[in-house]
């Protein structure tokens, strides 16, 4: 049994596919409650949100709560975090007060290094820059629902690939998976490891693009042009069609429309967008029920 849910590298691709398949269970049966809302009957799920967060947060709730948990979230400006509590007595007390699980997002990429005494899973909902597993997960599902499997994808990314956390799972997953990644996008925002990409070039070859928001808040001092962005690396109606007709548009949010993505392409025909935005509930779900149940 996974006590922690931290990364998907901790994962066989045996582990996620079974995951996958859950997470695809919970979208089958997402009207039929009586299926689900027993799975975590009196279990209660923390949400310990050290950033801003409406998707990742919100989604763990609902899914928390399709499964029968009760949620409590944990707002660190109206907590003793203002009296200067650490971390790890915060997450200490959730756990000392009943709490079966908890769901963290920090800005610190260690965070998670010196939690280990804590003995209530914990769930990785986006630590730093360099995971974020449940958003992968996510992803993946979005994928294989597309595809009806992930051996072999190609996938092009593009955007602030340097400082993405969704991007690091997606990388551990490539590797699981056999999938090819191709990177696009300033090479101010490429990390010094991976191979630059033209947009324009890598387009018509991919089974699926990702579209990576500029993490202006991780950057200092940088000056951003949105009109300029768009016309070099955003996806707009003219590179939209440059894709292959099964080709599928993704974006894990939030979206900065007329930047990295073109108002018109958000909801375009090949976009997932919501679709990959909805997916989040079913595989939480999955999650939570695999390290809390």
């Amino acid at each position: 049994m996974i006590k922690h849910f931290l990364s998907l590298s901790s994962l066989t691709a045996s582990d996620i596919s079974t995951l996958i398949d859950r997470a695809q269970f919970f979208f089958l049966n997402q009207h039929l409650p009586d299926k689900t809302k027993h799975l975590l009957k009196n279990k209660i799920v923390a949400n310990v949100f050290y950033e801003p967060s409406t998707r990742t947060r919100c989604s763990f709730e609902i899914a928390a709560k399709r499964l029968g948990a009760d949620v409590v979230n944990f707002v660190p400006e109206n907590s003793s975090v203002k009296k200067g509590e650490t971390i790890y007595d915060t997450l200490k007390t959730l756990e000392s007060l009943g709490v079966n699980g908890i769901v963290l997002r920090h800005a610190d990429d260690h965070v998670f290094d010196g939690l280990q005494k804590i003995k209530i899973p914990l769930l990785n909902a986006g630590a730093g820059k360099f995971e974020h597993p449940t958003q992968g997960l996510l992803d993946l599902l979005t994928l294989h629902q597309e595809f009806n499997k992930l051996q072999g994808l190609r996938i092009a990314v593009c955007g602030d690939i340097k400082h993405s956390r969704v991007v690091g799972s997606l990388m551990v997953a490539a590797e699981k998976f056999d999938m090819k990644i191709f990177y696009c996008g300033p090479n101010a925002l490429l990390p010094s490891n991976v191979k630059q990409t033209s947009i324009d070039e890598i387009l018509g070859e991919v089974d699926a693009v990702m579209m990576l928001r500029i993490q202006l808040e991780r950057h200092e001092g940088l000056e951003l042009n949105p009109q300029t962005y768009n016309d070099q690396y955003g996806l707009n109606t003219k590179r939209v069609g440059l894709l292959q007709k099964h080709a599928i548009i993704l974006h894990p949010g939030p979206f900065n429309r007329g930047v990295e993505i073109s108002d018109e392409v958000v909801e375009h025909p090949q976009s997932r967008i919501f679709k990959q935005m909805a997916n989040g509930v079913f595989a939480r779900m999955a999650i939570l029920e695999k390290v809390i149940s």
